[in-house]
């Protein structure tokens, strides 16, 4: 088994596309649910805490199952070797999920949602939003877009975007 020690964290390779947050535990809490697969290195894994963080801050609970969330993501990587083929994989699965739950959204976080915004968004249409790095502030503002029947992107890039300001929520993966 390989793993990285990273500031007291353990980051094990074989778990890759593991989600899951502690606060998904009371049902009747949260308006929407989340799921959230983190693939490739290991600061994915960390930017995954983040965007839980800001979405149970809009009201989302977080689900260990992608069949029962209202808001699908993957965190990707472009780095990491095949993590394009796994996502564009992953993707497909939950596209088909989406024709019998029209109202889930699919999203893409991370640097390949940057490198490959147009394949995902408009010649393969297996997303509904696509959020760079820098962008995960605007999460909620382009769920809403989303939601609408948009096609939502933000993938700018910042010199300034720490995150430091938004306390992580630990997923277990």
């Amino acid at each position: 088994m390989e793993t990285f020690e990273l500031l007291n964290k353990k980051h094990d390779e074989l778990r890759q596309g593991e989600a899951y947050a502690p606060f998904a535990l009371d049902a009747n809490q949260y308006k929407k649910y989340f799921y959230i697969e983190s693939y490739g290195c290991s600061m994915n894994f960390s930017d995954s805490e983040i965007v839980a963080a800001i979405l149970q801050g809009e009201g989302y609970g977080a689900t260990q199952n992608f069949q029962d969330a209202d808001l699908v993501l993957l965190n990707t990587c472009s780095v990491r070797e095949k993590a394009e083929q796994t996502v564009r994989k992953r993707l497909t699965e939950f596209r088909k999920v989406k024709e019998s739950k029209p109202g889930m959204l699919i999203g893409v976080l991370g640097c390949m949602a940057e490198r490959l915004k147009s394949k995902f968004l408009e010649e393969e249409k297996l997303v509904d939003l696509v959020v760079g790095p820098d962008a995960y502030r605007s999460l909620p503002t382009i769920v809403a877009e989303a939601e609408t029947g948009q096609k939502a992107i933000n993938v700018l890039l910042s010199r300034e975007e720490t995150y430091a300001d938004i306390s992580p929520v630990r997923l277990n993966s």
